[in-house]
């Protein structure tokens, strides 16, 4: 498999699986853990546990959290490029899980907010054959955003294939200034909503319209499955029927079992088959991270 890196936050969540409706103000008893997370991280571990052995570039604090991050995420077979930061802490992110799975978040991205351009050693792109996968999440927090971009430039420089997943529908204010951030990227990795906030529309048809600015735009779109879309055709599979325990980081784990196929160069449908996979793994256990 081609090598890949990955850019993205990291850092730790707190996953409060409650029993019922949050009562403001008042108690609600809840099943609480405490792991790694990040979209970065959790691309990673599961990149690795597709087979990959990704590098992840990231920014962490001086601090417990980012040391424990790291421990973890090494055991899981993630390479950590992490720069510390003095005055930071390390992301910690509070998910709220309902009893339906799905997941809403409360994330402070703590030193990732402070990601920086010198945060991604040129080293790690050495060679023609490799893969970026960015985090949208620095790209849409202005503190970052710099650094974002950067790394794209470096990569394409270097030769490397790239993807972006937009990451959050609701932090996308304007789709013309995301479009041209990832301007020239080779995969754009929306789910439905992100879409909308894109083109108007779920229909995985409408990603026809992102062509101009990406080479081929992978659409999930939940209990549908999954599209490839590119100026050829657009190839779609169904989802797997599987119990939602917990949707977090359900969308990193597809973006792994997708580009971990892709990048071992499985065709478009076997490609799609292996995000679909993976993303029916994640939402079948407790917190983004795979079982081991």
């Amino acid at each position: 498999m081609r090598p890949v890196v990955v850019v993205g936050d990291a850092g730790l969540d707190v996953v409060a699986r409650h029993s019922g409706p949050i009562a403001h103000g008042g108690d609600v008893r809840a099943k609480v853990t405490i792991e790694p997370g990040g979209a970065g991280a959790n691309t990673a571990v599961w990149l690795a546990a597709c087979g990959a052995s990704p590098i992840l570039v990231a920014r962490v604090g001086a601090d417990s959290a980012g040391r424990q991050v790291h421990s973890e995420l090494t055991s899981a077979g993630v390479r950590c490029a992490f720069a510390v930061d003095q005055d930071l802490a390390t992301c910690c992110v509070v998910v709220l899980v309902d009893e339906n799975g799905q997941r809403s978040m409360l994330p402070d991205r703590g030193a990732n907010a402070r990601f920086s351009p010198a945060d991604l050693d040129p080293g790690l792109l050495a060679g023609t054959d490799g893969h970026l996968h960015l985090s949208g999440y620095v790209l849409l927090d202005a503190t970052s955003r710099p650094a974002g971009l950067a790394v794209l430039e470096a990569a394409r420089a270097a030769g490397w294939t790239t993807s972006v997943d937009p990451q959050a529908a609701v932090l996308i204010h304007s789709a013309e200034a995301f479009l041209d951030d990832v301007r020239g990227v080779d995969l754009l990795l929306p789910n439905a909503d992100e879409l909308v906030a894109l083109t108007g529309s779920s229909e995985p048809a409408a990603a026809k319209s992102l062509l101009t600015h990406v080479g081929t735009v992978v659409v999930t779109s939940g209990a549908d499955g999954a599209s490839w879309v590119d100026a050829d055709e657009i190839v779609s599979v169904p989802a797997e029927t599987t119990e939602c325990v917990d949707s977090t980081g359900a969308g990193d784990a597809f973006d792994a079992g997708f580009l971990a196929a892709w990048l071992s160069g499985a065709s478009k449908r076997d490609a799609l088959l292996g995000g679909v996979r993976a993303g029916s793994r994640a939402v079948s256990v407790v917190g983004a991270q795979p079982p081991r």
